[in-house]
């Protein structure tokens, strides 16, 4: 089987990141995979745009289209897990699979309260000083090969608060129920508070199963680049031979 018989993977980007999130898991599944990375509205290459789920739909829509291979895997973390699950409902026709990585916490209720705060907070600080501190603790924490093209495209700290104050009292469990496709939920172990909801958003849909990585975070593609690429690599050829 070639990659062009291959299931499409489309990933989408967490909060302040960008496509470049996903320079790991391009280099390790291309040669197999027709693939591609997003920026959303406000972040990377479409700063300059307004955020907005219905904007970020379209934008993995495109993605999708530009593959030219028919329905793909979409592949969302944190916030793009969240704009990948209102993708999910809006678009069904377009989405062969879905994998949501720390984004399986409940954005209702009492756990919104902090990051609520948060969003209004990072406004107030300046961009520059987060950014330094961003490629501080990036550098500190991960080898170059893995964060580099995150440090190089910059941050997205003025679209937080537009982005989180949409996606918070939005989402929870009962959004599974807006999905068609199979879904693989993909944690790090350590993810306490994006794993808040895990067995709820299993629960929620006939064809959920949860994976995790060992030892990681909330970053998990940044702490283990190759087992979380091996288990997109795994879903995505479960899903190819479905078909």
């Amino acid at each position: 089987m070639t990659a062009v018989d291959r299931t499409p993977i489309v990933f989408v980007h967490g909060t302040r990141f960008s496509a470049g999130q996903w320079s790991p898991q391009l280099a390790a599944l291309r040669e197999e995979f027709p693939v591609a990375a997003v920026d959303l509205p406000g972040h990377g290459s479409r700063s300059a745009e307004a955020w907005s789920l219905k904007a970020a739909v379209e934008v993995i829509s495109d993605a999708v289209e530009s593959l030219g291979c028919g329905p793909a895997l979409v592949v969302g973390h944190s916030l793009g897990g969240y704009a990948s699950l209102e993708f999910a409902r809006v678009r069904p026709e377009r989405l062969r699979g879905l994998v949501l990585a720390g984004a399986s916490a409940s954005t209702r209720g009492a756990w919104a309260a902090p990051y609520r705060w948060v969003a209004g907070l990072v406004p107030r600080l300046p961009a520059d000083r987060l950014a330094g501190w961003n490629d501080w603790l990036l550098r500190r924490m991960y080898p170059a090969e893995v964060v580099e093209a995150t440090i190089r495209s910059g941050y997205a700290f003025h679209a937080l608060p537009a982005a989180w104050g949409e996606v918070l009292g939005r989402f929870d469990a009962g959004a599974m129920r807006h999905v068609a496709a199979p879904v693989l939920i993909l944690n790090g172990e350590k993810d306490s508070v994006f794993r808040s909801g895990e067995a709820e958003f299993a629960r929620a849909h006939p064809r959920a199963r949860v994976e995790l990585i060992p030892r990681a975070g909330h970053l998990a593609n940044f702490d283990d680049p190759d087992a979380f690429s091996d288990a997109v690599r795994r879903f995505a050829r479960q899903l190819s031979d479905s078909t």
